[in-house]
């Protein structure tokens, strides 16, 4: 999917009674689908599981994800240790040369601190130096992704994202004490590819060194691709 600005239409594999309810919505866009409830969605005629596997998929090659998104199927994806420069031609989210620490540096003042905070956090955790992927994720270590429909590419093994609303977590689930660890954390919410908290101040900081510092030292390999451990 080429971005989250990409049209409903265009999405391969959702059919236009499925593009028509959700326009009459006003969602029009892959982004607009962001922090939407699937279940309402749902309900809507033509809009169906597969049409929303499709678009969760998309909503996630972002970092993205709609509230208690649609199950995955069975066919499970593939991820490995390291990048290979193999993917899609039409990935737009790639590693880039922007400063992680100048990013945060320029977000408003809660979202700095968040920021700042988890620089330390995942830094400390992993051993590993940051990298900016696209203009809002920052992510550590690197790993390749095969799906199940064949589609795949490079993307970072663990990162965050200090958002407007939200935290973005990502990489942090399908490990053998990831529920422990996540019962300790707090108030939090799951998507398909990421763990959302409404700030640091509302989780338990100590649960949540001891879950980036386990999910680091399992490594892509053990974890479960349908719990979100690299989307």
């Amino acid at each position: 999917m080429s971005a989250l600005t990409t049209l409903l239409e265009d999405v391969p594999g959702v059919g236009r009674p499925a593009v028509r309810a959700l326009a009459a919505l006003g969602l029009h866009t892959v982004g607009d689908l962001a922090g939407r409830a699937w279940p309402d969605l749902a309900q809507l005629h033509g809009v169906g599981p597969a049409a929303g596997r499709r678009l969760q998929a998309a909503l996630a090659e972002h970092g993205a994800t709609m509230q208690d998104p649609p199950a995955s199927q069975t066919r499970r994806a593939v991820v490995t240790q390291g990048a290979t420069g193999t993917g899609a031609s039409d990935l737009k989210t790639h590693a880039t040369t922007a400063d992680p620490a100048e990013y945060v540096a320029g977000l408003e003042p809660r979202r700095r601190r968040d920021g700042r905070a988890l620089l330390e956090i995942f830094g400390a955790a992993t051993g590993a130096s940051a990298t900016m992927w696209g203009p809002s994720m920052i992510g550590y270590g690197e790993v390749h992704y095969r799906y199940a429909t064949g589609r795949e590419g490079d993307t970072f093994q663990l990162g965050f994202s200090p958002r407007k609303a939200e935290l973005a977590l990502y990489g942090l689930q399908g490990f053998p004490r990831s529920e422990e660890l996540l019962e300790r954390l707090g108030k939090h919410r799951r998507g398909a590819g990421c763990l959302w908290v409404r700030s640091l101040e509302t989780i338990d900081l100590d649960a949540l060194r001891e879950l980036v510092g386990h999910a680091w030292a399992h490594g892509p390999d053990s974890a479960d691709p349908s719990d979100g451990a690299a989307s």
